[in-house]
């Protein structure tokens, strides 16, 4: 599969896949997307729990992983971090994205290199605070007796890859949420949000970043 780094409206880079006409991430920024969808609107609101699990659907360029991360870093927060990924990036590729040169965290450089050379299949302690386990798995296949606080839910959009976003793939998702978690994701589309409703979850509706009106947060009520 061909990929093609792309600068986005923020000055942040993203990956391209002209196979498929998707970007990893939002066109009209990356990292302003990846912190209002994933950060502000998802494990921000678990400020007050001293350990967090976090499952990713989709770890492409580790961009939700290092956000979080330094997350965990500054609010002094233990995160156990599973990321899973079918089809992983080049390492050569995700160094060229460069987000320690936008971030201004003076770890983000010891961080990200650290995310991008972490083994698949296996954990690795990142930092005091944060834990990565890189899982190379389509979620299909996936067996995983665990359960997660916070689910980020990054597939590529329905009209790429429309398989990723049908009730069936959902409902494996969810089943994987604790009690009180919580399932994040940029997407908007109304049968999704009917299909969280349906599997019993508190479907709010917030603000998009940048570029976008809506996403789609539910808790496991």
């Amino acid at each position: 599969m061909k990929r093609e780094l792309r600068e986005t409206a923020d000055g942040s880079m993203t990956i391209y896949i002209p196979e498929l006409e998707e970007h990893y991430h939002s066109y009209h920024g990356a990292i302003q997307e990846a912190n209002h969808v994933f950060i502000v609107n998802g494990i921000q609101r678990f400020q007050t729990k001293d350990t967090i699990s976090v499952f990713e659907l989709g770890l492409g360029t580790g961009l939700n992983a290092l956000l979080t991360a330094i997350w965990a870093e500054k609010n002094k927060q233990k995160v156990n971090y599973f990321g899973l990924e079918a089809f992983p990036v080049e390492q050569k590729l995700n160094f060229e994205l460069k987000y320690d040169s936008l971030i201004t965290d003076k770890k983000c450089d010891v961080i990200f290199s650290k995310i991008i050379l972490a083994p698949w299949n296996e954990k690795t302690e990142i930092t005091s605070t944060f834990s990565l386990y890189k899982y190379q798995s389509k979620i299909q296949t996936l067996q995983l007796d665990q359960k997660f606080d916070i689910i980020y839910y990054d597939a590529f959009g329905p009209r790429a890859q429309e398989e990723m976003w049908n009730f069936e793939i959902i409902k494996k998702v969810i089943a994987m949420l604790n009690p009180d978690g919580l399932f994040v994701t940029y997407c908007a589309k109304g049968q999704l949000r009917r299909d969280l409703k349906t599997l019993g979850l508190a479907v709010e509706i917030i603000p998009g970043p940048p570029g976008k009106r809506e996403m789609t947060t539910a808790w496991n009520i």
